[in-house]
């Protein structure tokens, strides 16, 4: 909670329309965003144009890119808004300067870290051993009222299929 406090009262106020890219993969981007209000997806694309959607983020989550606030490179996804958001910014290297002061920031932050780590493995776990018709079904069931909200393009850019492929899936099931 402390975390939250310092982002939402030392943080700026951005808001972003549906559609609108909070960053570009390939940007430098040396913040992190606290989600107050709304949906954004996190995708990658490839250089043929090519996109697959790694994450939804949802209110009251945390989003940033490693590789450009930690490594000083660009990032390495995209963000975007998926309907009309309020984030917060707030610089990483605060961030870590906060965590060095208060052990309670610093334990707020391993709980985020240790949490998206979970995450990154389930969905690791569920790309490379579960069926496209499994990983639908499950994040039916993980999140049915965030599957409402999606589009059944998005869903298949989640899912790593197509959205022909997602509608027979649809249709079997």
């Amino acid at each position: 909670m402390e975390l939250q406090n310092l982002i939402t009262e030392q943080g700026v106020r951005c808001h972003f329309e549906k559609g609108a890219q909070v960053f570009k993969q390939g940007d430098d981007c040396e913040y992190i965003y606290f989600v107050e209000r709304g949906l954004l997806k996190a995708f990658y694309v490839t250089a043929n144009g090519k996109e697959t959607i790694k994450s939804f983020i949802q209110q009251h989550s945390i989003i940033g890119s490693l590789n450009a606030a930690l490594g000083h490179a660009p990032c390495t996804f995209s963000l975007e808004a998926l309907d009309s958001s309020v984030l917060i910014r707030f610089p990483f290297s605060q961030l870590l300067e906060e965590s060095k002061r208060s052990m309670s920031i610093s334990q707020e932050i391993v709980q985020i870290l240790l949490g998206l780590a979970l995450k990154k493995e389930r969905r690791e776990f569920e790309l490379l051993t579960l069926s496209a018709t499994e990983r639908f079904n499950n994040l039916k069931h993980a999140d049915p009222e965030l599957v409402k909200k999606l589009t059944q393009n998005d869903i298949a850019k989640y899912l790593g299929i197509t959205a022909v492929a997602l509608s027979r899936i649809k249709h079997q099931g």
